[in-house]
């Protein structure tokens, strides 16, 4: 009977500082990141790539060390998920009505300064506007938003290069 109950999945805490002034927000951890601990651990996820083109930080780097020239760069880095039941690692097997939402009220009172937030994908959009829009006091006007593609290597349809000058606009 146990084998019938289907797993429910945690994300991670939120990284972030006090002085953080941009949060990118994915959905839940892929099977490969929930395994190693680390945000964007699969080896052809072009989360990292991008950020050593946009901010210096090299792929080579032990995890925490990219973690930590992140956060000396003002980014934060999060799930809209806290837990959920998603067979595989893909966002469309994200069972809706298993949603558990991480608590933005409080990350946006630790960290103040947050004034945009950059969507890696679709369905981190598509949830937070669902299940967390709402609930943070005056969001919409206080906070700039903007999807980006999604730097999943199942997000096949668009080039690295393609994918690095969307991502651009996280610097500006």
């Amino acid at each position: 009977m146990a084998d019938d109950v289907p797993e429910i999945l945690t994300g991670f805490n939120c990284i972030a500082d006090e002085n953080s002034k941009i949060l990118i927000l994915g959905s839940m951890p892929g099977a490969i990141s929930i395994q190693q601990q680390q945000y964007y651990a699969h080896p052809r996820n072009a989360f990292w790539k991008i950020m050593e083109a946009l901010y210096g930080i090299p792929m080579e780097n032990e995890y925490e060390t990219r973690i930590d020239l992140l956060k000396q760069n003002g980014v934060a880095l999060w799930d809209v998920v806290h837990q959920c039941v998603r067979p595989g690692s893909l966002d469309a097997n994200i069972q809706s009505n298993s949603v558990q939402v991480n608590d933005f009220k409080a990350l946006f009172e630790f960290s103040p300064w947050i004034s945009k937030v950059y969507f890696n994908g679709g369905k981190s959009a598509e949830l937070y506007k669902k299940k967390v829009l709402k609930t943070v006091d005056n969001a919409e006007e206080s906070l700039q938003y903007a999807q980006l593609p999604s730097t999943s290597p199942a997000n096949a349809r668009l080039s690295f290069l393609q994918k690095l000058n969307e991502w651009q606009q996280i610097t500006g």
